[in-house]
């Protein structure tokens, strides 16, 4: 039996900045927004003890997993910087969006999500738009466009 995914977390270089792009460019809910104190060295390496965790979802599809900002108070070290093409370990966060358009100008008008790479696929009946941007630490993120689901089907 497939194990569900929860979550995908994010270490966020400036949460804000993350917020404003998953929350209000892509258009994903809070569905939590906590900090905590845990044993983070422990179980992440971490170098303190507290940490703030954002979740963001579709609360209407709980099944469909959680992207998980995360700032640890001590901080974090830095990354390489991202590979301009696919490499071994983790590649993207991919999402189904209703109007690529609109969310690719809600980025544009955030001045986020960097300068889209865009395609069209075959779909059943017709293309499919599918971009790519990055967010603001350089995470490749996907965006597939979709048709809006009619009320009959």
């Amino acid at each position: 039996m497939p194990i569900p995914l929860h979550h995908a977390a994010i270490c966020a270089g400036d949460l804000d900045a993350s917020l404003r792009f998953y929350r209000d460019g892509l258009g994903l809910d809070v569905l939590m927004d906590e900090h905590f104190s845990g044993d983070w060295p422990a179980l992440f390496r971490a170098r303190g003890d507290r940490l703030h965790s954002i979740f963001l979802g579709d609360p209407a599809s709980p099944a469909a997993g959680v992207v998980e900002l995360v700032a640890f108070d001590a901080g974090i070290a830095n990354g390489p910087p991202p590979a301009t093409e696919p490499v071994l370990g983790f590649f993207l966060l991919s999402f189904f969006v209703t109007d690529l358009d609109t969310v690719l100008a809600r980025l544009a008008e955030l001045g986020l999500g960097s300068d889209p790479s865009r395609i069209e696929v075959p779909g059943p009946v017709d293309p499919v738009a599918m971009a790519t941007v990055r967010d603001p630490d350089g995470l490749l993120v996907e965006l597939i466009g979709t048709e809006p689901q009619s009320a009959t089907s």
